[in-house]
C-alpha cells in the first residue's frame, strides 16, 4: 500500500550506518528524500552518521535485519551484511543468516508494500573466477565449505531469492553487483587492502602483502559506487538486473601498497604474508550493461581517491586512541 499522505519517497537503507549506507544515506538526503537508516551496528558506527542525526528528514532506527520490520516506505536500499573477511568470518553464522533471513523479511516487506528494492549483491558471487573480466553471465567458482562461503553463498542465496520472488510476486527488484569500493568512512580495521594498507603507511607499520602481491583488484571510488545504486533503483523497471558496480582498470596489489607508501610518505617497508585460503587472484568487472543501462562509468582516478581516503584517514586516526586504530 502507497502512502497518501506525504508526496516525499520515503526511503529504508538497511546497514544505513555502514561505509556504503551511509554515503548512500547522505545522497538520498540531497535528493529530498526521507531516510530510515536501520543498523544493528555490528560493523557500522554512528560516527559515520552523526552529522545526519538531527536532519529533520532522517531517523535511525537500530535493527537486526534477521529480524522482521515492519514500516512504512516507499522504496527499499537492502545493503546490510558484514563485507570484510575479518568481520564476516568472525560470526560466518550469522553472515549466513544476515543475507538470507535478511533478504527474506526485506522482500517480505517489499511485497506487503508493494515497492521497490535493491538488492547491494557482491563481485563475491563469481568466487575465484577463472575468466577476467566478470561478466554478469559468469556463474562463479565459488567454494561452498570453504571459510569465505558464508558470504559467497549467503549473497548468491539472496540473489536467488530476490528473482524468485520477482518471478512469483511480480515484485520490483533490482540487483547490482559491487566490486571493491573504497573511500572515507572505511572502517579502519575491516581487512580490505585500501585501508589496512593506509593504516599501515600513516603509522609507520610494515605493510602486510598476502601472496607475491599480482593478484588484481579494481577499485572504485565509494561517491560513484553510490551514484550508480541510485541510477539502478531509478531505471526503467524492466531492467532488474544483475548489474556489475565496479571500475574496470585493474591494479595490482602491489601498486597499491606502493602508490600509498608514496602518497603518505610513509617509512613503512612491504612485508609478504600467505596468501589466505579462496582468496582470488583476480577480480575486475565488465561494466558493459551499467554503461548500457546506466549511462554509468567510474572516473574519479585511484590516486585522487586514495588521497581523499589518507585525508579521512589521518584525521581518524590523529583523533583516535590507540587502541581504536591498531
Amino acid at each position: 500500500m502507497k502512502r497518501v499522505y506525504n508526496s516525499r519517497k520515503r526511503i529504508l537503507v538497511t546497514g544505513g550506518a555502514g561505509f556504503l549506507g551511509s554515503h548512500l544515506c547522505d545522497r538520498l538526503l540531497e535528493s529530498g528524500a526521507e531516510v530510515l537508516c536501520v543498523d544493528n551496528l555490528f560493523t557500522g558506527t554512528k560516527r559515520n552518521i552523526e552529522h545526519l542525526l538531527t536532519h529533520p528528514r532522517f531517523e535511525f532506527m537500530r535493527h537486526d535485519v534477521t529480524i522482521p520490520l515492519y514500516v512504512e516506505v516507499d522504496e527499499i536500499y537492502n545493503l546490510a551484511c558484514p563485507a570484510s573477511p575479518i568481520h564476516y568470518q568472525h560470526d560466518p553464522v550469522q553472515t549466513t543468516k544476515t543475507s538470507v533471513h535478511g533478504a527474506i523479511n526485506m522482500l517480505g516487506l517489499a511485497t506487503r508494500l508493494k515497492c521497490p528494492i535493491l538488492q547491494a549483491s557482491t563481485s563475491e558471487v563469481y568466487g575465484d573466477a577463472l575468466t577476467s573480466p566478470q561478466s554478469e553471465g559468469y556463474w562463479g567458482n565459488v567454494n561452498p565449505i570453504g571459510i569465505r562461503s558464508c558470504y559467497d553463498e549467503g549473497k548468491r542465496c539472496a540473489e536467488t531469492l530476490f528473482f524468485d520472488y520477482h518471478r512469483q510476486h511480480a515484485l520490483p527488484i533490482k540487483v547490482v553487483r559491487i566490486f571493491n569500493t573504497y573511500g572515507p568512512r572505511m572502517h579502519p580495521q575491516d581487512g580490505r587492502v585500501v585501508s589496512n594498507f593506509i593504516r599501515q603507511a600513516l603509522l609507520d607499520e610494515d605493510i602486510t602483502i598476502f601472496g607475491d602481491g599480482s593478484q588484481t583488484r579494481s577499485f572504485c571510488y565509494v561517491d560513484e559506487l553510490v551514484e550508480g545504486l541510485i541510477r539502478m533503483m531509478n531505471s526503467d523497471p524492466e531492467i532488474i538486473g544483475p548489474i556489475n558496480l565496479g571500475n574496470p582498470h585493474e591494479s595490482t596489489v602491489l601498486e597499491l601498497a606502493e602508490l600509498i607508501v608514496q602518497l603518505t610518505g610513509s617509512r613503512s617497508k612491504l612485508v609478504r604474508r600467505e596468501l589466505p585460503s579462496d582468496d582470488p587472484v583476480q577480480r575486475c568487472p565488465d561494466i558493459k550493461l551499467a554503461k548500457e543501462h546506466l549511462n554509468w562509468t567510474p572516473k574519479v582516478e585511484l590516486s585522487d581517491g586514495v588521497m581523499r581516503t589518507i585525508e579521512y584517514f589521518r584525521d581518524l586516526i590523529g583523533s583516535a586512541a590507540p587502541h581504536e586504530v591498531s
